[in-house]
């Protein structure tokens, strides 16, 4: 059985400590860490951990583990994540890994010289659906990819950012392109392959934070697809939606934070029905989430592979989001592979300043 430990008992740690439940005799979780010892405590009798543990330091000391879940505010996974991988443990980290290229970058280095590897959370990737598509993708069975749209359409009021860390760049590294719409992108990401360049519009429209509360753009994929996304905090009606438009079909999907086969359509193209047949999938009723994401990541653990989402896929995403900001902060259109050492937006998401850093 593997054994496995939360690092920051908040409120996105109760998804993880769900999915582990669920694997069953597959990997206990055997100790949770907070700074906070009575959030630690509460947490630990909630989901029957026999051990808490005030630092990170302190938990690799005492315990032998294959696996931490870092569950903590964005500033501190990277630091968190080093310490895992000197100790030669896995670490399975939520999103943002890092804030910024250089975070991954130094995480890729520092897993050179570790036996331990670094797992990004991107959940909706694992859910049936997705893998179905990506394999109908990969089989050609959908054709050529033409068109798509990727649109991350949520509200969040200004108590939302009362939360300290929330709203900056130094703590979050960005707004809802770093921390809300980066699930359907890389999804979208996950299925069309490499982007090649990005233009790019972030704004700040009603709420009183340094990052953008909004942004768009349109991409072109290196197999000559378009697509267009936009990342909002300012919509009342809230959805998520992804579309591709194929040769041989459209397939969508609408949700909110998790998807099943129900909010899947595919439209097939006049004289291409057989595709509707290919799509049927055998499990209709599993929800996209880290239960899916975590058990892939047991069966690679298992079989001696690399845990997805791999260090290497997360920093396409995370380059993603760099050029996104770099494109609307300077206007220009950025292509994949700019956004070198020298380039302000490797260091951090900010680069040269939002324009509205200095309005009145």
């Amino acid at each position: 059985m593997r054994r496995a430990a939360i690092v920051g008992t908040g409120a996105i740690a109760a998804a993880h400590a769900e999915a582990l439940r669920a694997a069953g005799d597959r990997v206990e979780l055997v100790a949770v860490v907070d700074v906070d010892a009575d959030r630690a405590t509460a947490f630990a009798e909630e989901w029957g951990v026999p051990r808490t543990h005030l630092t990170t330091a302190a938990l690799l000391d005492a315990e032998d583990l294959d696996l931490v879940h870092v569950c903590t505010p964005p500033r501190s996974h990277v630091p968190l994540a080093l310490e895992c991988l000197a100790a030669n443990v896995n670490v399975l980290v939520e999103k943002p890994p890092a804030l910024s290229l250089s975070g991954i970058d130094a995480l890729i280095a520092a897993e050179r010289g570790s036996t331990g590897r670094v797992a990004t959370v991107f959940q909706h990737r694992f859910g049936p659906a997705a893998v179905r598509l990506r394999r109908l993708v990969s089989e050609g069975v959908l054709g050529r990819s033409f068109v798509a749209k990727c649109d991350t359409l949520w509200y969040r009021g200004d108590a939302y950012f009362d939360v300290p860390w929330r709203g900056t760049w130094d703590s979050e590294g960005g707004g809802p392109t770093m921390g809300h719409g980066i699930h359907q992108f890389d999804l979208l990401l996950s299925v069309l392959g490499p982007w090649q360049e990005i233009r790019a519009v972030a704004v700040r429209q009603a709420r009183h934070v340094q990052t953008e509360d909004v942004s768009m753009a349109l991409v072109t994929f290196a197999d000559g697809t378009v697509a267009s996304m936009i990342n909002s905090l300012l919509s009342p009606r809230e959805t998520s939606q992804l579309r591709f438009d194929f040769e041989r079909a459209t397939v969508e999907v609408e949700h909110l934070y998790g998807y099943t086969d129900a909010d899947w359509t595919v439209t097939p193209a006049p004289g291409h029905d057989e595709v509707v047949t290919h799509w049927r999938g055998e499990r209709p009723e599993v929800v996209s989430g880290h239960r899916g994401q975590l058990t892939a990541l047991l069966d690679a653990l298992d079989s001696g592979e690399t845990p997805p989402v791999t260090l290497a896929d997360t920093r396409n995403t995370m380059e993603f989001v760099a050029a996104l900001y770099a494109s609307a902060f300077t206007g220009a259109v950025v292509k994949a592979g700019e956004i070198g050492p020298d380039s302000p937006f490797y260091a951090t998401m900010e680069g040269i300043g939002a324009p509205w850093a200095n309005a009145r």
